[in-house]
Order: C-alpha cells, then structure tokens, then sequence
C-alpha cells in the first residue's frame, strides 16, 4: 500500500513539473502570438479577426486548468523570474526597471490567476467547457485586479505617463472582453487535455 501511494506522489510531482514546464513554454511562446477569431463569410474563406490580446495569460491558465494549480504557479514563478532578468519576453521588453511600469501589476498578478484557476476547476464535479471557462475567466478576474490595484498605488504615489482612467481603460476595460473570449476559447481546448493527460 504504501508503495502504491509512494509511486502514485512520484508521479503526480512528475506530472506537475513536466506540466510547469509545459506551461511556461506556451506562455513564452504565447506572448508572441497574437490572438484571432475566425468569422465565418458568404465567400469560401473564414475571415480572420485579430484580437487586441496575446496568448500569453491564457497560455499560463491552460497550465493551471489541465496539471494543477501548483504547476502553474511554478511555470508562472519562472516567467516572471526570467523577464525580469533582463529577457525581454513582456509586453514592452524586461529587466528590473519593468517593476515600474503601469503593466507590471497584471504581470505580478499571474501566479494568483494560476492558483485561483486551478483551484477552482477543483471545486466542480462536472469539468465541461462551462466549468473550464468559468475557472478561466475567475483566474483573468484576479489578474485583472492585481492590475488596478497597481495603476491605483501608483497614481497615488507617482504619476504614470498617461491619467489613471486612460490606463484602466488601456490595460483592462479595452482588453477584457477578447480575453473573456480566448477563456471559453481555452475551455474548449482544456477538455481533451484533461482527457488525455488526467484520464477523466
């Protein structure tokens, strides 16, 4: 009994750091891509509809939904870690200086949009596309607010480049709505995912 246990935590831990690792590649590569729907037209062709968001939080939620909480706050953990030596993988390059940019405060915000995802995926019985999205779009939530509280410190104590409401509506409100969308859109994706690596 205690072997099956013991072999059952070796392969849990295995699953989380392959599914860290897997996670922080998709969120590198994710914050190159940008995002797009495809609108379907009277002409053969589907139309594509560039979105104003990359893959790079939805990358990291993904993690969060197939291997676990824990592995996406990992692969989190080591993104930050290497944008901020001087790699520049965010929005507008990396380094230390970037801990003071109004978008440094949705950055610090992933590893609690990790944890909050994959905790709340727990929480059902039933893990569908609903579900996924819903824990998806709870993760993007929290993100958001680590966001605002940053823009709202820092107007307090030093002024940004841009007022306080033009950088809500920049860095959140103009945004939010596309990556709502890639959330249903990763639910989508999630549920095979899990199939195939949590054998639900």
């Amino acid at each position: 009994m205690q072997d099956g246990d013991s072999r059952q935590r070796r392969v849990k831990g295995l699953v989380t750091i392959c599914g860290a690792f897997a996670g922080l590649m998709i969120t590198l590569l994710g914050s190159f891509i940008s995002a797009g729907i495809l609108v379907p037209t009277l002409e053969a062709q589907p139309k594509l509809i560039t979105l104003p968001s990359t893959w790079q939080i939805h990358g990291l939620l993904l993690c969060s939904l197939t291997c676990g909480s824990r592995a996406g706050i990992i692969a989190s953990a080591a993104y930050l870690s290497i944008g901020l030596m001087h790699f520049p993988i965010f929005h507008s390059g990396g380094g230390l200086d970037y801990m003071t940019t109004p978008g440094f405060g949705y950055l610090a915000g992933l590893p609690a949009a990790a944890w909050l995802t994959g905790k709340t995926i727990q929480k059902f019985k039933r893990k569908g596309i609903i579900s996924l999205t819903i824990s998806a779009a709870a993760g993007l939530m929290i993100l958001h607010l680590f966001g605002i509280i940053n823009l709202v410190c820092g107007n307090i104590f030093y002024s940004w480049p841009e007022p306080l409401k033009e950088l809500i509506f920049k860095l959140t409100l103009g945004p939010l709505p596309s990556q709502l969308a890639l959330c249903a859109g990763i639910g989508m994706i999630g549920v095979p995912l899990r199939a195939l690596l949590l054998e639900e």
